[in-house]
């Protein structure tokens, strides 16, 4: 296990913009997101499907499909460099090796055409430079690093030969197969049962401890969030709404949008006599706003219960409403809180 300074900013992401240029408008998909990365935390960003989250993780990677898509603004500063400003070449040497990603579905992020084997060898013969002989060896030590077992049979399964568990192992095999220094998690466990669920957290939280790298954790449970984030940063309509410790954000939350998700989840409690309580589901009325008609004034507005004038006349900007030495609690709103 490796000693790491979890003070050390490994990645700045300032004003971030991505946009996609349909027929019908821009879509502002990203929207003046900003937050850091500390090497061995776990930044945690949640939000609902459609509000940015896995725009973000791509637009750090350089992945944006142009057409349609294209970063517009910010910065995004890995050790100090803005990989917006990087030629290609440059980035390929970063991306896969230094920073790496977990996609969201493994059956549709490998390639069926090739073992699993193959597809770990192409990123540690690109960036170690290893033959091919090293390279085969080298990914049957990744599998059995994730916890696949007979790894020297499994190096040549098609995708399609393993389980949605196992092809989610072979994922983390192949992010981590060059020891990167960031790692991106974009819902790793959205499509595994609880049981399978459980074991890749536990793999992803022991291989953060064991290499020392920094974790973006994207997803839209917040139980997940609670067990493996230090920060967490509440996306809504692609822009952050809230953005604190881990602690605070469930403790004390201050965004109404962040409440409604906290409140979703369930709870089960028991009376006096022992029998578990029946309580319904509280939910978020109205649906997320379309991003080519934003309203003008908070994004949350028609779906917030303590909507007040001001929320529909100016757009609230991030401010901090209590100070930390770590990260100070931030929220997007137009109240007095």
């Amino acid at each position: 296990m490796e000693s790491v300074n979890k003070n050390e900013k490994l990645l700045e992401v300032k004003g971030l913009r991505t946009s996609f240029f349909t027929e019908g408008g821009e879509v502002k998909a990203v929207d003046d997101v900003n937050f850091n990365v500390y090497r061995g935390k776990t930044l945690g960003i949640v939000g609902e499907s459609g509000c940015g989250k896995s725009v973000t993780s791509l637009s750090i990677m350089r992945l944006i499909p142009n057409p349609p898509g294209r970063t517009v603004g910010g910065e995004i500063l890995y050790k100090g460099r803005d990989l917006l400003k990087l030629s290609d070449s440059e980035m390929r040497k970063i991306r896969g090796d230094e920073i790496s990603m977990i996609f969201q579905e493994p059956m549709t992020s490998l390639n069926p055409v090739f073992t699993v084997g193959n597809q770990i060898m192409e990123a540690v013969m690109l960036h170690q430079n290893l033959s091919r002989k090293d390279a085969r060896n080298k990914a049957i030590e990744q599998l059995q690093l994730v916890g696949i077992p007979s790894p020297e049979k499994r190096v040549d399964d098609y995708p399609h030969q393993l389980s949605g568990g196992m092809r989610q192992r072979v994922m983390i095999a192949m992010a981590l197969s060059c020891h990167p220094q960031i790692l991106i998690a974009d819902e790793p466990t959205t499509a595994l049962d609880v049981t399978i669920q459980a074991q890749i957290l536990d793999l992803l939280r022991h291989l953060q401890e064991k290499f020392g790298m920094a974790l973006i954790l994207i997803t839209h449970d917040l139980g997940v969030i609670a067990e493996m984030a230090d920060e967490v940063a509440v996306m809504y309509a692609g822009r952050v709404v809230e953005q604190a410790r881990v602690g605070e954000i469930f403790a004390n939350p201050k965004m109404p949008y962040t409440r409604g998700l906290l409140n979703s989840i369930p709870v089960l409690t028991k009376d006096p006599t022992g029998k578990v309580k029946k309580k319904r589901l509280e939910t978020i009325p109205g649906i997320v706003p379309n991003m080519l008609e934003l309203p003008v004034g908070c994004r949350f507005q028609e779906r917030c219960t303590y909507v007040i004038d001001a929320c529909k006349e100016r757009e609230p900007d991030l401010r901090v409403i209590a100070q930390d030495p770590i990260l100070p609690h931030s929220i997007r709103c137009g109240r007095d809180i």
